[in-house]
């Protein structure tokens, strides 16, 4: 399995608690973020979201989509949540955050296998066009994340 460990920062120009809000309503993803195509609820976890299963489909920059479940295993309001991931790709994705003022700084690290057959087979020479294809993804959440707070996206680094 081809194995991928990727670290983007976010600076945001707004309040801790909503960027945090919005981060942690993945469900509305959609609405901010172009590449998340769809998020469905599978399980809602226990009340503070722990155990909370769902499914996401991302449509990349380039040709291919890929579905994927995220189980919630770690919760720190304000601070850090955390997700185990299962289908075409699995492995662990981790948010950060954190508060320098005026911008909010969000770390997100994601390790993950792919279990895509086609992936394993190109990734000795694709792998600079999948970490490519990643980083736009994720300047496209910086960008649709500051847009949907109307505040400035002060910057994104990868």
């Amino acid at each position: 399995m081809a194995e991928f460990t990727f670290v983007t920062t976010w600076r945001i120009t707004a309040p801790l608690p909503q960027v945090c809000d919005t981060i942690s309503k993945s469900m509305d993803w959609p609405q901010w973020w172009r590449n998340v195509e769809k998020v469905e609820e599978l399980e809602a976890g226990d009340t503070i979201g722990i155990g909370r299963r769902l499914r996401f489909t991302w449509k990349s920059r380039l040709f291919y989509r890929l579905t994927f479940d995220v189980c919630v295993t770690h919760i720190e309001s304000l601070k850090f949540l955390q997700g185990q991931a299962s289908g075409d790709l699995e492995g662990t994705g981790r948010w950060y955050f954190t508060y320098d003022s005026p911008e909010t700084i969000v770390r997100y690290e994601w390790s993950v296998r792919s279990t895509r057959r086609w992936i394993n087979l190109l990734s000795p020479i694709a792998r600079p066009i999948f970490k490519w294809n990643h980083d736009q993804v994720m300047r496209q959440g910086a960008e649709g994340l500051a847009r949907y707070l109307n505040a400035p996206s002060v910057g994104t680094s990868i």
